[in-house]
């Protein structure tokens, strides 16, 4: 894909732009309570002195609102002018009074009107548009009045009945609910708007960005976007989840900006965030290769290829590493052990490079590239080769030389993400030259970025949210907790979620969740049936084992 930013209208959101004339934002939310005004101040300095260049707080209710407000106020007294945003759910009223206070608010349209269940007939449709604008309207008119950005954040798992109903909980939903709402904004003659679709699914998140995207270029729409994959997690899954599907995006010049959503301190995600940022930057400076845009996929269409010694064909995609010294690694191939392999860059295909591959259909094609813009040098790449009708496996490998494992764990996840996503190769090869990090962590990474993506199950899979003002425990040390007892539960997708405002919706996919209830207490969930309710914190655990190997 081009590394050029997606051209998009320049928004103002107090003291900063956002848009594609601009730098890609870094964004957090904070994790007190409003009503805790003193604790939201401080956390507050520490997230904006990290690097925070807007800072999201959840509003409840009018008096958590309110208090937003005198946040605000202390801040700016104190020299702060970074940015505020009040998080609003299901209370227009809330966001009317958040929206004279604060630069931006962000509403969710799954949270206006409630839907019925079933399909709805045209009249039914209509009546509940107009409900809708009924109540987004004279919030609109105070957002005119007073500069207030609105940013559209659409969440799988959170979609209105009514979309679910037509098209039901999948990219297309997502994408169409957004669309829906920038047009009753512009109806309402609004255009301070920004966007956002997430989701903790990194290909449900890749392909409804995408979708909207199409959408809004027929239409001739081109407000900024903010990307996330939501609930994406803790420690290093969170941080490679998180790279993956915003990595993916900003590397096709799609993002204005960004939050790294981890279920830690708000001010950990704004490191990740900005090392996103900075390597996707070393994107825009591609010099031989060109990419023309390449097609956008908008769904899971795993590449044709042929099998060749368990690599390719149906098979997952493989993890390929250097030979170790001494330590047992659990890869699938060591890069000594693959038969009949070729190096092939980008750069040099030509036709006879494309006639010797076509006489030797048993090569394994390692394809690689020079090109600062990886991605989009790869993908034309391949589609060089699907073009000319080879159908070998490919291999992608990328030559490190990091010594901090974070940094290579965020490259390889952007380099190699969108890859998996879209289902375009049989295997990853990560090649990194300083033994500071060790094989093994390598041959983690890689198995880490093949889960990310769905591309292949290795351990299990968690969800978790960044906690907010609404979570009534310590959301990271219960995560801990839940990892350590279900570690052993491979191919599962159990998600921790911090209260049960959005955990029931937003856990989304997953396959069992424990959700906050309120203070020291939790309710269990098998996929978005509440098994058990409101138990004590103390017994959550055990019985959610006792759940899953009921059901196994």
């Amino acid at each position: 894909m081009n590394s050029i930013r997606r051209e998009t209208k320049s928004i103002t959101v107090g003291s900063i732009r956002i848009g594609s004339e601009y730098p890609i934002r870094v964004q957090t939310m904070a994790n007190t309570d409003t009503n805790d005004i003193e604790a939201s101040v401080s956390q507050a300095k520490s997230c904006i002195e990290a690097g925070a260049e807007l800072l999201r707080y959840t509003t409840q209710g009018t008096k958590e609102a309110e208090n937003l407000g005198i946040i605000h106020n202390k801040l700016q007294s104190e020299g702060y002018t970074t940015p505020l945003v009040a998080d609003i759910h299901f209370n227009p009223h809330v966001a009317e009074t958040a929206a004279k206070l604060v630069e931006k608010i962000r509403i969710n349209p799954g949270n206006f009107v409630s839907s019925k269940e079933g399909e709805y007939s045209e009249k039914e449709w209509a009546e509940e548009i107009n409900k809708i604008r009924e109540k987004l309207f004279p919030l609109l008119d105070i957002c005119k009045q007073h500069n207030t950005c609105v940013r559209i954040g659409v969440n799988h798992g959170s979609l209105s009945k009514r979309i679910v109903s037509k098209y039901g909980n999948t990219p297309l939903g997502l994408a169409k609910s957004c669309m829906e709402f920038i047009d009753l904004c512009e109806e309402a003659e609004f255009y301070n708007l920004i966007l956002s679709i997430k989701a903790s699914n990194t290909r449900v998140m890749v392909y409804a960005v995408r979708m909207l995207v199409e959408m809004m270029e027929k239409s001739g729409k081109n407000y900024p976007l903010h990307l996330g994959v939501t609930e994406a997690g803790s420690d290093t899954e969170g941080r490679i989840k998180s790279a993956s599907g915003i990595g993916t995006l900003l590397s096709e010049g799609i993002g204005d900006t960004i939050r790294v959503s981890l279920s830690e301190a708000p001010e950990a995600e704004i490191p990740v965030a900005k090392n996103i940022v900075e390597y996707i930057n070393t994107y825009n400076y591609s010099t031989t290769i060109q990419p023309k845009q390449l097609s956008r996929r908008t769904s899971y269409n795993k590449r044709k290829s042929n099998e060749i010694h368990n690599i390719g064909g149906e098979n997952v995609p493989i993890v390929v590493t250097n030979k170790a010294n001494n330590t047992e690694i659990h890869e699938d191939y060591t890069i000594d052990n693959i038969p009949n392999k070729v190096l092939l860059e980008v750069e040099k295909i030509d036709t006879s490079t494309l006639e010797l591959l076509k006489t030797d259909p048993e090569q394994i094609i390692f394809l690689t590239t020079k090109e600062h813009n990886f991605i989009g040098t790869i993908r034309l790449g391949i589609e060089i080769l699907s073009k000319n009708n080879i159908y070998n496996p490919i291999i992608v490998t990328k030559r490190y030389n990091e010594n901090n494992l974070s940094l290579l764990q965020i490259k390889s996840a952007i380099d190699f993400g969108g890859l998996l996503i879209d289902g375009l190769i049989d295997g990853i090869y990560i090649n990194n030259e300083n033994r500071a990090i060790s094989e093994e962590e390598v041959c983690e990474t890689s198995f880490q970025i093949l889960q990310s993506t769905r591309a292949r199950f290795s351990t299990t899979e968690y969800i978790s949210c960044p906690s907010c003002g609404r979570t009534k425990f310590d959301l990271p040390e219960r995560v801990k907790e839940v990892k350590k007892a279900t570690k052993h539960l491979k191919g599962l997708k159990i998600a921790v979620m911090g209260c049960i405002v959005n955990g029931p919706g937003e856990m989304a996919d997953a396959d069992y969740g424990y959700i906050g209830a309120g203070f020291g207490k939790v309710s269990l969930y098998k996929g978005k049936e509440c098994i058990v309710k409101n138990i004590p914190e103390g017994e959550a655990i055990k019985k959610l084992l006792e759940i899953i190997n009921n059901n196994i």
